[in-house]
């Protein structure tokens, strides 16, 4: 077993890692904790074969963190700001994850650690319930009507939805679709478990969201508001979601 410790000033942070952690056979939470001092003395201890550590942190940067354990645990890097993967890499960590974290990069992430920690234990397979569900996402798609025509549109390419009275527009990562539809009945189309319905004028895939911050939304360039009135639902979905 990789006897693991998360170190997040964000408890919603920690609850996502405590999840997918639970899902991996040969991982251990030991501890889940959001001070970086009380981490520093788990694994100077040498307890800890693994540590799932944030960058921004108020007390103590992970970078930080990084110097001063010294070699002494296995790190993967866990943030919202992809500018850190530089210099955690030449820190020698073994992976870098951008929030928010999907279970299967997560996945592929805790088995690269393995590969490291127990270099001669065959790597365990990605779960069968992952692959399936991926490969069914990755194959499905709607059929919208655009101008003159029928337009396929394949479930893994949308970025997001945007309403406009009677209208919508679809952006994926090819093109921006145009359709005379409603928000309610394209919400009700769309599988749950990857889109969500974050605004009156807002539907987005959540494994396209490229980051977070208080209540706005960030995919590629575009900032999307998160409604008071979808809030609450957004942030429990984001909290149990393995998406």
């Amino acid at each position: 077993m990789i006897r693991c410790l998360i170190v997040d000033d964000e408890p919603l942070a920690l609850n996502i890692l405590e999840d997918y952690i639970s899902k991996v056979p040969f991982m251990e939470l030991v501890k889940s904790t959001t001070n970086p001092i009380e981490a520093l003395t788990l694994v100077q201890d040498g307890n800890i074969d693994l540590v799932f550590l944030d960058v921004q942190m108020p007390e103590l940067t992970g970078i930080q963190f990084l110097r001063i354990a010294n070699g002494k645990t296995k790190v993967i890097l866990t943030t919202a700001y992809p500018q850190y993967a530089l210099e955690g890499y030449e820190l020698d960590v073994v992976d870098y994850l951008l929030k928010p974290i999907a279970f299967d990069r997560f996945f592929k992430a805790a088995q690269k650690a393995q590969t490291i920690i127990h270099p001669s234990k065959t790597p365990v397979a990605e779960p069968v319930q992952v692959q399936q569900q991926q490969h069914n996402f990755l194959s499905d798609f709607i059929f919208v009507k655009s101008e003159h025509k029928i337009q396929k549109v394949y479930l893994h390419q949308i970025l997001f939805i945007e309403g406009l009275k009677d209208y919508i527009s679809i952006f994926t990562t090819a093109e921006r679709i145009i359709t005379l539809q409603n928000m309610k009945k394209m919400e009700d189309t769309l599988p749950e478990k990857h889109f969500v319905r974050v605004h009156k004028s807002y539907i987005v895939a959540l494994n396209k969201i490229d980051s977070i911050e208080r209540s706005r939304i960030r995919i590629g360039e575009k900032i999307i508001p998160v409604g008071d009135t979808y809030r609450d639902d957004f942030f429990k979905i984001i909290d149990g979601k393995n998406v």
